[in-house]
């Protein structure tokens, strides 16, 4: 990461829709913990029509926990029900039809309302969860989790982490930069369709972190369990435009 902080034009590597955007948001307390994983075991979790994206021949897991706020559809304020909620991603890297993404395997959110609308909306696997969130005088950002949407496999998480260093943008083409430059997600429907929703946010502004970690399972309910120390970066507050999720049409 060698980027200075002040750069401000986009990491986009395709054009914006040509179509408004319909949510707003903003990601603070950010944090991004990734894991090597054997390219095969990752990408027999993905359906048909969703390429598994490498890097150097591995596959990646991303556990990304932080604070979703200021969240309201174009043109209207923030809802109280679903506009601040904590919430917890389990993710990997994918392209469809040349476009890289993000696939999530889980998103585990603190908020009953917004599990739901996301669930009917963008066909994603969002699940209910208890979670808090403290920060100490130091810095320090402790997360925790612990799913309990219904017929679902219980997962945990708890968590503490702190920025190491300066902030800086990614370079790209460095690992950093393939982790988190990402401005699209991929979900299938019940019937296997895969859709595309398009996001954009300014670059990152990332930095190396110090990490300790109590209880982290929630790879196991997919079968992925994660042994070796993670690549973390923690990342300053961002704000978010989204689009409706359109189907990708067999590309």
């Amino acid at each position: 990461m060698t980027r200075n902080v002040d750069r401000k034009d986009s990491d986009r590597t395709w054009p914006l829709p040509n179509h408004p955007w319909v949510m707003r948001m903003t990601w603070s307390d950010l944090l991004f913990a990734h894991w090597r994983v054997a390219a095969a075991k990752v990408a027999a979790l993905l359906p048909t029509g969703v390429t598994l994206d490498t890097w150097e021949g591995q596959a990646w897991i991303g556990v990304v926990p932080f604070l979703m706020s200021n969240v309201a559809p174009r043109l209207c304020p923030p809802i109280p029900s679903v506009s601040r909620f904590l919430e917890l991603n389990v993710r990997t890297y994918v392209t469809v039809g040349g476009k890289p993404g993000v696939w999530f395997f889980s998103l585990d959110a603190a908020s009953l309302a917004a599990v739901r609308v996301a669930r009917a909306t963008f066909n994603l696997p969002y699940m209910d969860a208890t979670m808090s969130i403290a920060q100490s005088e130091m810095g320090e950002t402790s997360f925790k989790s612990h799913r309990t949407h219904r017929g679902e496999r219980s997962a945990d998480y708890d968590a503490s982490y702190a920025a190491a260093g300066g902030f800086v943008h990614a370079e790209p083409g460095s690992l950093e930069y393939w982790l988190t430059a990402r401005y699209c997600l991929y979900s299938a429907n019940r019937k296997g369709r895969i859709f595309r929703g398009e996001i954009d946010h300014p670059p990152w502004s990332l930095a190396s972190a110090v990490y300790a970690e109590r209880i982290n399972t929630m790879g196991e309910p997919f079968g992925l369990t994660f042994q070796n120390p993670p690549h973390v970066l923690i990342a300053k507050p961002v704000d978010v435009h989204a689009w409706i999720v359109t189907e990708c049409n067999n590309e």
